[in-house]
């Protein structure tokens, strides 16, 4: 059985929409590195400790060591500094005037664990943002929008206006790569129920 650890319904909506049945067990982790740890490390490192906690919760709650936690982390990275999600609106919006006009990366680390294994990795996407003016940026902010979101914006919603242009994995900077995250179900014997929409 496949169990996501994450209370993120987009991660949520991006497996369901690939056609992969699951479980949630919804794990509590400190997402906080030791400085100097290079982002796509520690999204990796972040999405292995959310796999580890997550089968633990699993275990407690009944399930089993053969089942399979998939876990991720996503962070927006400008310039070499992470953007993890605002902590309110007035960062919000000072994060998206630092992406205005701007590439960035987007990185999700995945981690699958059961009883005995765990493997993890990292995928990033490039993302170009148009500039901006200050009045986009408040009305965005006032949706509320931002605030759950790694960098301040979810490209599946209005800021998806924001993007001149990206290179990679769209459901990656929604949240999962889901690529990715197929073709390591796969290998891990998790196969979808049913096919997904074209």
């Amino acid at each position: 059985m496949l169990v996501l650890a994450s209370s993120s319904p987009r991660r949520r909506m991006l497996l369901g929409d690939w056609g992969y049945e699951f479980a949630l067990v919804f794990p509590t982790v400190k997402e906080e590195l030791p400085a100097g740890i290079p982002p796509e490390t520690g999204v990796r490192i972040l999405a292995e400790w959310k796999a580890e906690a997550g089968l633990v919760r699993w275990l407690k709650d009944g399930g089993g060591h053969e089942d399979v936690i998939l876990a991720a982390d996503t962070l927006v990275v400008l310039g070499g500094q992470t953007l993890g999600k605002p902590a309110g609106a007035e960062e919000a919006a000072a994060m998206l005037l630092r992406l205005s006009g701007k590439e960035h990366s987007v990185l999700t680390g995945v981690a699958l664990r059961d009883g005995v294994r765990l493997e993890s990795g990292w995928v990033e996407t490039r993302v170009c943002f148009r500039d901006l003016s200050p009045a986009e940026i408040a009305a965005y902010v006032r949706t509320g929008e931002p605030l759950d979101k790694a960098g301040a914006y979810g490209i599946q919603g209005p800021a998806g206006a924001f993007v001149r242009e990206f290179t990679g994995s769209l459901s990656n900077v929604i949240g999962l790569p889901m690529e990715y995250v197929a073709e390591r179900l796969e290998a891990w014997g998790i196969r979808q129920e049913r096919h997904r929409p074209a």
